[in-house]
């Protein structure tokens, strides 16, 4: 819909303006705007748009504009305004569910169209813009392409991922929910649903994972906050994700006010990253908190597997629908993080399984009860 000759007038006589996002600023030059099929190498000339990087922009002969923009840095989406835009590469973008709400407020301008250009992977914002009636879904796979690639490449590159998960996604264009070697799989947490479940705790802790950010006006991750409780027969529940992304003292209140609310014995923190921060904000918001540090001396993965193997074995439930901790969850497997951001509340859900399941004589208590 964008690589036409050039893009259209508006309605009103006006030219149009578009926003262009890419996944980083080298990838919007080097492929929307430069490559082979880039802005500047498509169509007639006299057609073909003039580039001033240093406005970032594109404007074309006819007097529509290009707004440039890459998707780590998704706040200046903010400033957008048209009715069109561009978005390559959707699904590989670290802060898509970010942008993309920043990029909407923007379309105030007639009426907003887009076209998103990706290869499918399985974040949920992907996956909610496939089910909306308004959007026209077009699927290509790579083999259609072949006019225009080399026979070499389809022998070498192509033809020996026919079968397998990856050719699925990256060659047939088809969204793989789980990934393989997932810790956790939708199966395993469709059968840890214990909705509306109350049972008697021996005891409740909430866990937070410090983002290491500013706050509210920081374009950092969010502050993982989890409550969960371990009842008497030794089953662990999940019963609330207060995460949010709010300044020192809002994410700190927050965390105090799940700490009384479910009548926590104590709130949980990493020592390694930001541990002597949330502890200064903690007690700055109520210094009769129970504070409790836990020591990381392994990598994400290996403090998250044997929670995903309590998973299981059946022995941790969820109280509540928790769809962004699922989403979390479902995206960590063997070699790493892959889904969108930090997985901020699932560090502190493990936190928390761990403390309640596996660290019985585990970290020193700072101040307490213990």
């Amino acid at each position: 819909m964008l690589r036409g000759p050039s893009p259209s007038i508006a309605p009103d006589g006006a030219p149009q303006v578009i926003s262009i996002i890419a996944d980083s600023p080298f990838d919007l030059r080097q492929y929307s705007i430069e490559g082979p099929s880039g802005f500047l190498n498509v169509g007639p000339p006299e057609y073909r748009p003039i580039y001033e990087p240093s406005k970032k922009v594109l404007v074309w002969p006819n007097g529509a504009k290009a707004l440039l923009f890459s998707a780590e840095d998704p706040e200046t989406l903010r400033g957008a305004s048209g009715s069109l835009f561009w978005w390559d590469e959707l699904a590989k973008s670290r802060y898509a569910k970010t942008g993309w709400d920043n990029l909407m407020f923007g379309l105030r301008e007639g009426t907003p169209r887009g076209i998103v250009t990706t290869t499918p992977r399985p974040i949920p914002l992907l996956k909610e813009l496939m089910k909306r009636p308004s959007t026209v879904i077009t699927h290509g796979s790579t083999w259609e392409n072949k006019d225009n690639l080399s026979e070499v490449y389809y022998r070498e590159v192509i033809a020996p991922k026919m079968g397998t998960r990856i050719g699925r996604q990256e060659i047939e264009a088809e969204i793989l929910d789980d990934l393989p070697g997932a810790l956790w799989t939708r199966a395993m947490l469709d059968k840890a649903q214990r909705i509306g479940a109350q049972p008697d705790f021996r005891r409740i802790v909430v866990a937070v994972d410090p983002s290491g950010t500013r706050g509210a006006s920081d374009e950092g991750d969010h502050v993982g906050i989890i409550v969960a409780g371990v009842t008497f027969e030794d089953e662990c529940y999940v019963l609330a994700d207060r995460t949010c992304k709010l300044s020192p003292m809002g994410w700190g209140n927050r965390a105090v006010e799940a700490y009384r609310e479910f009548g926590a014995d104590a709130i949980v923190a990493e020592r390694n990253f930001g541990g002597a921060m949330v502890e200064h904000v903690i007690r700055t918001c109520d210094d009769r908190v129970s504070y409790k540090e836990v020591t990381a001396s392994r990598g994400k993965i290996a403090r998250a597997e044997p929670v995903a193997a309590l998973y299981e074995q059946g022995k941790v439930f969820h109280a509540a629908a928790f769809p962004e901790l699922e989403d979390q969850l479902c995206s960590m497997g063997s070699e790493g993080y892959v889904g969108e951001g930090s997985p901020d509340r699932a560090d502190a859900m493990v936190w928390a399984v761990t403390e309640l399941m596996l660290n019985r004589r585990g970290a020193t208590a700072i101040f307490g009860r213990y």
